[in-house]
């Protein structure tokens, strides 16, 4: 079973930047686009931003501009730079990797704490 391990969070004070990692731990052809949802305490979990193996990628509203999704498929491994950040950034982020005929994936999450 393929999992999904992030890495890049933590403390960041309002306007910084921080990139966050996440990498598949196998090749899974079933996967058709790998990303990042966000979920603050008492919110719903929300799209940030998805990305497919030929690069096409879409964003939440409220990153747009700010935040950009990448990969690297002979790594298995998606990147999301976030600048500008801000205190509503603040969020738990979890992987995610959409699959055909099967299960989506979710990595464990890495917190992001925009804060002075």
């Amino acid at each position: 079973q393929v999992q999904l391990l992030e890495s890049g969070g933590g403390l960041v004070q309002p306007g910084g930047s921080l990139r966050l990692s996440c990498a598949a731990s196998g090749s899974d052809f079933r996967i058709i686009a790998m990303g990042w949802y966000r979920q603050a305490p008492g919110k719903p979990r929300d799209l940030v931003a998805m990305i497919t193996p030929a690069g096409n990628s879409s964003y939440g509203d409220s990153v747009k501009g700010r935040f950009t999704i990448s990969r690297d498929n002979a790594k298995n491994t998606v990147y999301l730079q976030m600048n500008s950040l801000k205190p509503e950034d603040t969020a738990v982020y979890y992987c995610k990797a959409n699959r055909m005929l099967g299960s989506n994936l979710w990595g464990k999450g890495t917190l992001v704490t925009v804060s002075s």
